[in-house]
């Protein structure tokens, strides 16, 4: 029976791709909190709202907070809609990634939206990243502007992972994609996964590589949640099922669309402030799946790297860990 259930939730999975590479989740089913999520740690920091589709995680000086899905899934598409905290920000951290670092210690995976504050009047910052199998010496971090105000109103997150390929949405707007190549190895990510939301103290590097730190007279810092869309393959790794039996995805189904490509490159163009592939004083020669725009290192040349938090930036935790403390603009695409 649970092979059977299996395969129907793969091939209604796999329908669902097809909608969503053409940029649509809106035929996704949305969840409630407590239908996907459970509290992860934070105590009176993490607040469920009447309807119960909308969830305030917080920071103040006794502890961040945060959530994680009840369920570990092996490849699928997951969103949120978000709101994050206004005016002076420095050194918050908001993150919305997904994980198995509380499974595989050394061997971890993981795929990353983080979210950077800033001091009043500078805007919020974007980070996308990825780990596999523990790879954590090599950052694959690219970091981005946004064409809004992301404290003034929700707007949607979405990782779409399949076997093969890593794409991160933003709006429906696909502003990064990374393929598996044979020479990354196990650096992409491939086993089951957790998906986290958490807030957190990251004065030691998150704002100007560490230049600017959180201010709690500020706090408590908010960011806001809703629009839950957890739609995968979920694995039960007490009995280690998997979904072998299913169909498997890879890249080769799942194509971005040649206007979702231009808007994609008119993003990175316009926004992009770091690539770790242009970051010489990391890595004298760029990882293996990396291809140089002579155009993109010209023009990001001009980002100094220090500046941006951009220099040798090791795995950072997303304090995930189950602990009641914590560590104590406008442009069109």
């Amino acid at each position: 029976m649970n092979s059977r259930n299996n395969i129907i939730n793969f091939l209604f999975f796999s329908a669902f791709l097809v909608i969503l590479v053409n940029g649509s989740s809106r035929n996704l089913p949305i969840l409630s909190f407590d239908e996907g999520y459970s509290q992860l740690f934070g105590d009176d920091n993490l607040m469920v709202l009447k309807d119960g589709k909308s969830v305030h995680i917080s920071l103040n000086e006794r502890t961040g907070s945060g959530f994680v899905s009840q369920d570990l899934y092996l490849h699928g598409y997951f969103s949120a809609s978000i709101k994050l905290p206004s005016d002076y920000t420095a050194g918050v951290v908001v993150a919305f990634y997904m994980s198995n670092g509380d499974i595989y210690e050394k061997n971890h995976d993981e795929i990353d939206f983080e979210f950077l504050g800033n001091i009043r009047g500078k805007d919020w910052r974007i980070q996308t990243n990825i780990y596999g199998n523990g790879s954590t010496s090599i950052g694959r971090e690219e970091r981005y502007g946004l064409w809004f105000d992301p404290s003034e109103d929700f707007h949607q997150y979405s990782i779409l992972w399949t076997e093969n390929q890593i794409i991160f949405y933003v709006d429906n707007v696909p502003i990064r994609e990374i393929i598996r190549t044979e020479k990354m190895g196990g650096d992409f990510p491939s086993k089951p996964m957790s998906l986290y939301a958490t807030i957190w103290d990251g004065s030691n590097w998150a704002t100007n590589g560490g230049k600017y730190k959180v201010s709690y007279k500020f706090a408590p810092y908010i960011a806001e949640f809703s629009d839950f869309v957890l739609h995968g393959c979920a694995i039960d790794p007490i009995e280690n099922s998997k979904c072998e039996d299913a169909p498997k995805f890879s890249s080769n189904s799942i194509s971005i669309t040649r206007q979702q490509r231009m808007k994609m490159e008119s993003f990175r163009n316009k926004h992009m402030q770091y690539s770790y592939c242009y970051d010489y004083s990391r890595y004298n020669t760029p990882p293996s799946e990396c291809v140089i725009d002579s155009k993109e290192a010209d023009r990001l040349r001009g980002f100094d790297p220090v500046t941006f938090g951009g220099e040798v930036r090791h795995h950072r935790g997303k304090r995930h860990h189950r602990s009641r403390s914590i560590g104590a603009k406008s442009s069109s695409i």
